[in-house]
């Protein structure tokens, strides 16, 4: 297994990136051909060898990633940060695994969504189709490589992949596996490139679309990035803003529970997406849950930062500042309000969400309806964590991102998102008068 070298990795080597750029768009697009007309069984066979490189290469993938989790903290990037682009055995398992649970999903290409026949004869078909060529552009999380690789050649596209800088070597350990796997199956190892430099305007030059070669773009980061791409794009983008994720509990939630899943909201994994940033407790409540949820958060070194409301009621939170209401903190701090019933969290949470993902804890089937059919986000729980917003936990094998746009996909977006569909009409000699 070749990895590219550290200095064309690093951006340091002198590139005509436009051309570099143009010339991956030229390859990736032939590709995209190839993998339309791939068998279900050539994908599949594809995804089983990269899951088996993934394994046999996991020193060369840790002592990948060990270099450039070195890097992060010499540069004294924050813990959350870190956390997410660290390797370790199980984490590459979990993505060998994932990569397996991607091919065990049905094939989506050409699978009939609907169809109906019409007073004339005629027999129509929606069928769902490759997008074709997939732009990924995403920072830090060097799984996102193996995810995005997979859940593209399963669906027939081919992908461009730009990670971002500080996970550079670890995407490229990894994308070496993918490599390999598509050569295995004889499929067009252009079908999965990875940009190996981080001169940025390779990503000026695939929100451009590379001479018509990209049909869509994903975003996978932080909101600068995501503006950016949003701004600049001159393709349709799946986009993932942010996840300012909202926790409520009702005054009909079960104590225990609703301590269990404030806990797990916010601390199982603080730096990603779907991890709780505001909690919400119902005014009527606030005398039996507000306590207890937080003494189990600050137990385990959760930073409260309280509305004044909170402050008398648990004197050790922080003061909140009206930043903190919009503030994605992907870190062990969480800013906790009372509001007035599930019509109190729902008028927060529109002001407030970035419309991603919002759980409710109560035993009130009514009031968690009301809450369900209320507020405009992707993902809404009832009665489990805020952290099961993840392709993986819904069956879908993995997901590039959770898309918070309404066009298209919308949440996470796995296999079938990244698909797109046509009409197919059969007749038998039919004419339109």
């Amino acid at each position: 297994m070749t990895l590219p070298a550290l200095s064309a990795i690093d951006g340091r080597a002198p590139q005509d990136v436009p051309a570099l750029m143009a010339d991956m768009g030229r390859r990736a697009r032939a590709a995209a051909r190839v993998l339309a007309l791939a068998s279900a069984e050539a994908k599949n066979a594809a995804l089983q060898a990269m899951a088996a490189a993934v394994e046999a290469a996991h020193a060369e993938i840790l002592a990948a990633n060990a270099a450039d989790v070195e890097r992060a903290r010499l540069a004294s990037l924050a813990p959350s940060f870190v956390d997410r682009l660290v390797l370790n055995e199980t984490r590459i398992a979990g993505i060998a695994e994932a990569i397996r649970a991607v091919a065990a999903l049905p094939d989506p290409v050409g699978s009939v969504i609907a169809a109906w026949d019409r007073p004339n004869g005629l027999h129509i078909e929606r069928v769902r189709t490759p997008l074709g060529v997939v732009g990924v552009i995403y920072e830090s999380r060097p799984n996102v490589t193996a995810d995005a690789g997979a859940l593209c050649l399963k669906a027939g596209n081919a992908v461009v992949l730009r990670g971002g800088s500080d996970a550079a070597r670890s995407s490229a350990a990894i994308h070496a596996c993918l490599t390999a796997g598509l050569e295995a199956a004889g499929l067009p190892a252009d079908a999965i490139q990875l940009v190996a430099t981080s001169d940025r305007s390779a990503v000026g030059e695939m929100l451009a679309g590379l001479g018509g070669a990209i049909d869509v773009i994903v975003p996978r980061g932080g909101r600068s990035l995501v503006e950016r791409v949003q701004a600049e794009a001159r393709v349709p983008v799946f986009a993932h803003l942010e996840g300012l994720c909202h926790l409520y509990v009702d005054k009909a939630a079960e104590i225990g529970m609703a301590v269990k899943i404030a806990v797990n909201s916010k601390l199982r994994r603080t730096g990603v997406c779907g991890a709780a940033e505001t909690l919400l407790v119902d005014r009527a409540a606030a005398d039996t849950h507000l306590a207890p949820i937080l003494d189990a958060l600050a137990a385990k070194g959760c930073e409260i930062r309280g509305s004044d409301a909170i402050r008398a009621l648990w004197p050790k939170a922080e003061a909140a500042s009206e930043a903190d209401w919009s503030t994605e903190y992907l870190d062990a701090i969480l800013s906790v309000a009372l509001v007035d019933g599930v019509e109190g969290a729902i008028a927060h949470i529109e002001r407030w969400s970035s419309h991603h993902t919002e759980a409710i804890v109560t035993d009130d089937r009514e009031t968690a309806e009301r809450f369900l059919a209320s507020i405009d986000s992707a993902i809404l729980l009832h009665n489990a964590s805020t952290q099961f917003a993840d392709g993986g936990e819904f069956g879908m094998g993995a997901e590039i991102g959770i898309a918070t746009g309404k066009m298209h996909a919308r949440g996470p977006v796995g296999v079938e998102q990244l698909t797109s569909f046509n009409y197919r009409v059969r007749g038998s000699g039919q004419t339109r008068p």
